[in-house]
């Protein structure tokens, strides 16, 4: 038997190329025909997907999943499920995760590719049991990444350990494309001589180099490839699928699949695509080697771009991309993915812009510093810990155990809110709470599609059209639009600004949103005391006083929008 194939064009296709944007009605129209394929799964859930389908398009995820259900009869259907994150940001309890699954499951997910940022197990075991317990296909899943402390034994070893814990497939997950036709040709090998069931591989051409990697695979023995057909396919996204089944023929890894069949259907998403072309960017449209050297995700690496944009300190592109591996350092060596990405990512944006390392740190770095995300793969930087956490203890267990059951409490806020009207409506209530509830409450508006007017407007820098905030409140994204006519309002409402800088002043370091402000005019603050907290990038950020002091003026509220340097409060040193 030849390579199986996974195509991922209904789910990370879109997701790294357009923002997980691709509507289901656009997918409904070409399901019949990629089942006819005799793929091995199509993935199209989990990831972002869940969250884009309420946040942006206004579509409840699980009707697009009942959806293709009803349409792919013959062929898996497949998720990624973030362990103990599910499809959300932060680590939930167990009994919301068994739910989950269950209900994955009843919808039509056949197939879980379940992984951890971190490769801790602990964090993937609760999702391989409940997976394995509703009898669905358990593939559990190795965050590829090159680092001082990792290597390809300790990987294999890893696949070994999933095997054990019941999981009926192993994916090595190459989420920012390091990985080379060598080190793939190794690897597989290893793996394969130490664990018994099939392997696949997901890699991104974020380098370039995955087309010839998977061949390198196939020749080691890998047996299922990850693909995207070639609309939504190449750059940061998957190995497209016609060009890897074109590859494969005629040799011993042939797939099997019809290249006439592969051709309609790449004409159908080529066309799909230009309804779309507003949203691909030339950040994940093109390959560039230097993702081997800084190891950014293609996803993070335009996030970075948009984000310094925001911040007006796009020249500080190249000393950020050069940071990034001094955090991740820091930190243990984590795999840049969904949230480590985030949380190394905007560290060192951080570290950059303030012109001092760790000066300010985000709550999610004190997080995972205190061990709230999982073990670390390597030893961090002690020096760094005591300076972000003291000395607070470090949580050594699974940061799960700490979550107590949330089911019932929440069943019962969302029933009073009546916005529960199936098991689902109480799944998604769970993971998004915010959002959820205007989602279910049929308030929101799915998002227009950009015009080429305002794609370049923001391109270039011009901020006279609506520009979108993401708010990082507890784990949960909210999304903030602040228009030409919002910014004028702000302005009037904010208590008017000194025209010069007064001493004493508390200045912002970079543009973002306001959260919380934690102290009023007359208050007494001492040094390392919370003054405020500001979203910026999509972290938070505390602003906290230099020394002992007094707080004389506030000048701005919370909820402004504040850029770099504007002035925040004054806070008088108290006389030494």
């Amino acid at each position: 038997m030849g390579v199986q194939i996974t195509e991922t064009t209904l789910r990370d296709g879109h997701q790294s190329l357009i923002a997980t944007r691709m509507r289901t009605r656009d997918m409904l129209p070409i399901a019949e025909k990629m089942d006819q394929a005799g793929f091995f799964s199509l993935e199209v859930w989990g990831g972002a997907t869940f969250d884009a389908c309420i946040r942006f398009l206004n579509e409840d995820p699980w009707e697009r999943l009942r959806s293709l259900r009803k349409i792919v009869k013959n062929t898996r259907l497949q998720m990624l499920l973030r362990g103990q994150n599910l499809v959300g940001y932060r680590h939930y309890a167990d009994d919301v995760l068994d739910e989950f699954v269950r209900l994955s499951v009843k919808n039509g997910i056949d197939v879980f590719r379940i992984f951890d940022a971190l490769n801790d197990l602990r964090n993937m075991e609760p999702a391989i049991k409940a997976v394995s317990k509703y009898k669905g296909h358990v593939q559990g899943t190795i965050c590829y990444t090159t680092s001082p402390v990792h290597n390809n034994e300790k990987f294999a070893e890893m696949a070994k350990n999933l095997e054990n814990l019941g999981c009926d497939s192993i994916c090595i997950k190459d989420m920012a494309g390091l990985i080379s036709p060598a080190l793939a040709t190794d690897l597989v090998k290893i793996v394969k001589s130490r664990a018994n069931i099939p392997i696949s591989l997901h890699s991104h051409c974020s380098s370039g180099m995955a087309p010839a990697s998977y061949f390198a695979a196939a020749e080691a023995g890998v047996d299922i490839l990850d693909t995207a057909f070639s609309a939504f396919g190449w750059g940061t996204s998957q190995p497209p699928t016609e060009s890897m089944v074109a590859t494969l023929q005629g040799t011993p890894y042939d797939t099997g699949i019809d290249l006439e069949l592969m051709y309609e259907i790449g004409e159908y998403f080529a066309s799909l695509a230009g309804k779309y072309r507003m949203l691909f960017t030339a950040e994940t449209t093109r390959p560039s080697v230097n993702v081997l050297l800084h190891q950014i995700p293609g996803g993070m690496l335009s996030n970075l771009v948009s984000q310094l944009r925001e911040q007006n300190a796009l020249d500080k592109y190249g000393e950020v991309l050069k940071e990034v591996p001094r955090v991740r350092a820091d930190l243990g060596y984590p795999p840049l993915v969904t949230p480590t990405s985030q949380v190394v990512g905007i560290q060192a944006v951080l570290n950059v812009l303030l012109g001092e390392r760790y000066k300010q740190v985000t709550q999610e770095v004190k997080n995972y510093f205190l061990g709230l995300y999982g073990r670390s793969p390597g030893p961090v930087n002690e020096e760094i810990r005591t300076k972000v956490i003291g000395d607070e203890p470090v949580m050594e267990g699974r940061p799960a155990d700490l979550l107590e059951p949330e089911l019932e409490k929440l069943s019962e806020e969302g029933h009073k809110l009546g916005i529960i009207h199936s098991d689902e409506d109480l799944i998604t209530y769970a993971l998004y709470p915010q959002v959820a509830v205007k989602f279910l409450r049929g308030e929101l508006k799915e998002e227009a599609m950009p015009s080429p007017v305002e794609a370049t407007s923001k391109s270039s820098g011009v901020t006279d059209l609506p520009v979108e905030f993401a708010v990082d409140v507890d784990g949960e994204v909210f999304n903030v639009k602040v228009s030409s006519i919002m910014s004028k309002t702000i302005s009037v409402e904010s208590p008017q600004k000194p025209q010069e800088v007064p001493e004493g002043a508390i200045v912002s370091k970079m543009q973002g949103m306001i959260l919380a402000i934690k102290v009023k005019a007359g208050d007494k603050v001492k040094e390392g005391d919370v003054l405020l907290t500001i979203e910026a990038m999509k972290m938070q950020n505390n602003i906290v006083a230099e020394y002992d002091g007094t707080v004389k003026e506030l000048f701005s509220f919370q909820g402004e929008v504040v850029n770099a340097g504007d002035i925040l409060m004054v806070v008088e040193a108290d006389d030494k």
